[in-house]
């Protein structure tokens, strides 16, 4: 499965928030399944800098290609309109990838 990865990146430190969401999808991939992470254009940023609105647009674009969001915990607007847009979409969401794969290995 195509799962998206939504958490924290700018609350607290990005760096560890980085760290985290690929601890997430390392997880996820072990398993068999193909992960998202939209934390790391973070290294993309470094080279092209844009805003706020052009990173969602690209995160939302890829949300819609997932079939399950796994949202890390942590205060994060951007998570939360991914997490928004996934329930608009049908798209299941899970609250650790620990969660998902009991969900999908039944």
């Amino acid at each position: 499965m195509r799962v998206y990865i939504a958490g924290p990146y700018t609350k607290g430190d990005v760096v560890e928030n980085v760290r985290e969401a690929i601890n997430v999808a390392d997880i996820v991939a072990i398993e068999g399944h193909t992960p998202f992470i939209p934390h790391l254009t973070h290294f993309w940023h470094f080279i092209h800098k844009h805003g706020y609105d052009f990173w969602m647009r690209q995160d939302e674009t890829w949300l819609r290609q997932c079939e399950a969001v796994i949202r890390i915990q942590g205060e994060s607007a951007g998570a939360d309109q991914e997490v928004e847009l996934a329930h608009r979409l049908g798209i299941p969401v899970y609250n650790s990838p620990y969660e998902f794969l009991r969900a999908v290995h039944r």
